[in-house]
């Protein structure tokens, strides 16, 4: 009772939205998800897995929010709004981290043991950014939204982009340009589509030049014959 007291008061802490207490404990899902990753966890170490996976597999139907059994999670950990969000097995995330929209701490292929991030106290990372593999985000560093970070990241940082380059360390910033890789479809379809188009043309070429030299023949052939 004493750490869900704690999550509350967590709650009014960090959300100048909540109204009462009645309020958090009926409305806010990512309050829900932790308190049910807790008890999920309890079971993931008594090794009763199957267990600890249809409760966190219970607990994603009604948040949305999907946090494996065995990620270790600490104190006055707040989830804003929490749709999408994924945690991952070995994830370790401090105390008074936050996370919030479609936030990924995943792994970046199939490797085995430790595969997903450490995050230190005081965490934040914003909407829809992804940290991936087993990296360290150091304390009191902030990721930014729809960032995509698969480095380690020193205390007090700011980290954006993708990839994640930090641009603000210790509150001075930091010169980093940032060359967003993003994926673009549509162009990658048009350069496609123009080397296709500058193939045929050289096709169609020596079509023609076999052509005219078939028809120079023969007409020097004709020219003979009539001589």
């Amino acid at each position: 009772m004493t750490r869900m007291r704690e999550d509350i008061r967590n709650v009014f802490k960090q959300d100048p939205a909540a109204r009462s207490t009645v309020e958090v404990v009926l409305t806010y899902p990512g309050l829900h998800a932790v308190w049910m990753h807790r008890f999920a966890h309890r079971l993931w170490k008594m090794n009763l897995h199957l267990a600890a996976r249809m409760l966190a597999q219970f607990s994603r139907f009604l948040t949305g929010i999907e946090i494996h059994p065995g990620a270790t999670i600490g104190r006055r950990f707040f989830i804003d709004h929490g749709m999408g969000v994924v945690i991952g097995e070995t994830a370790i995330i401090g105390d008074d981290v936050t996370l919030f929209q479609g936030v990924t701490l995943g792994g970046t292929g199939k490797e085995t043991g430790k595969r997903h991030p450490t995050l230190g106290n005081g965490v934040l990372v914003s909407a829809g950014a992804r940290v991936l593999g087993d990296i360290k985000i150091g304390d009191s560093s902030k990721i930014g939204a729809s960032s995509v970070v698969l480095k380690d990241v020193p205390a007090n940082a700011t980290v954006v982009g993708i990839p994640g380059r930090v641009v603000v360390q210790d509150g001075i910033k930091v010169d980093a340009p940032l060359d967003h890789q993003l994926p673009d479809p549509v162009r990658e379809c048009q350069e496609r589509i123009e080397l296709e188009l500058e193939q045929l043309k050289r096709e169609i070429e020596r079509i023609k030049g076999g052509r005219r030299h078939d028809t120079t023949l023969q007409q020097h052939d004709r020219k003979k014959g009539t001589i």
